[in-house]
């Protein structure tokens, strides 16, 4: 059994015609005939129920078919990595990162690595459901930046820095002026923010947030994009609680209001990693002015 005979079954069993099969992989369709009966002949099962007319699937055929498909997906993944080992500082490297750092920490970021590294290509990912873990341990991703430490045994993880939870108001809000930063005080108003029901480090940090100071909040849109947030909290559409970061985005007309909650960013790769560019990278993630 080889990959090849994989690649043909799966092809065949897409588009259920041999002759369209045999075309689409430039092969003659006895060739083709002669593959997929040794393949079924080696594994002992028939995959294909066929007729003058009609080629169908077996049950076990479609069992294999499922299986056959995430199996080559790994091998696929693990290949690309092989790759991206064997190029170093010339190859690829894929970034995850969540959007709050996009106005400061991650274009100074690439800075660094484009004066240092000025060969490596980069494919940046703002995943939208957080799931920067699952992305590493799949090869999907190289370095994932997230707000949470990943406590996977498979993954190590580096605090690069912490920085506080602002309260996002437009510059006229009465709260500007308020000398204390007790945000049961905006029991009343409309906020903007990520949804509270959902399972994200975020979503959570804000749940708990809100049992302290004793309130549920009037959520008149959620969303997890803070830049957008951000451009709605200037058009006084409501308030929310964001990240520092999220200042570095220059919107007109927003107050960011420094609450005494803070939140840390880590960077994460894979344990016993053997490309080296992905260990230089980690080192000058840390050479970033905080």
């Amino acid at each position: 059994m080889t990959l090849q005979q994989i690649n043909y079954f799966l092809i065949l069993a897409k588009e259920l015609h041999f002759w369209k099969t045999a075309e689409k992989i430039f092969i003659s369709q006895s060739s083709l005939s002669r593959q997929i009966q040794s393949l079924e002949e080696e594994l002992g099962v028939v995959l294909f129920e066929r007729n003058k007319r009609n080629v169908k699937l077996t049950n076990a055929g479609m069992f294999l078919q499922e299986q056959w498909t995430v199996k080559l997906k790994e091998f696929d993944q693990i290949h690309r990595q092989a790759k991206k080992i064997e190029e170093g500082e010339s190859g690829i490297v894929s970034i995850t990162y969540p959007g709050s750092i996009s106005y400061r920490f991650l274009p100074e970021f690439l800075e660094i690595l484009n004066s240092n590294l000025p060969d490596l290509k980069l494919e940046l990912t703002e995943p939208t459901d957080e799931n920067h873990e699952k992305l590493l341990v799949d090869y999907r991703t190289d370095i994932a930046f997230s707000r949470d430490q990943l406590k996977n045994p498979s993954i190590e993880s580096l605090k690069l820095y912490s920085e506080p939870i602002c309260l996002a108001v437009p510059k006229d809000h009465w709260f500007v002026q308020e000398k204390s930063r007790d945000i049961s005080k905006l029991k009343n108003e409309k906020f903007l923010i990520s949804g509270l029901h959902q399972t994200t480090f975020f979503g959570s940090l804000l749940r708990e947030l809100f049992i302290k100071y004793g309130f549920e909040p009037i959520t008149t849109i959620e969303s997890d994009f803070g830049g957008m947030i951000v451009n709605l909290v200037s058009k006084n559409i409501g308030i929310s609680i964001l990240p520092y970061s999220y200042k570095f985005s220059k919107a007109e007309n927003v107050e960011f209001l420094e609450l005494d909650e803070e939140i840390d960013l880590y960077i994460n790769w894979r344990k016993d990693e053997l490309n080296k560019t992905i260990h230089k990278v980690v080192d000058f993630a840390q050479l970033v002015d905080k």
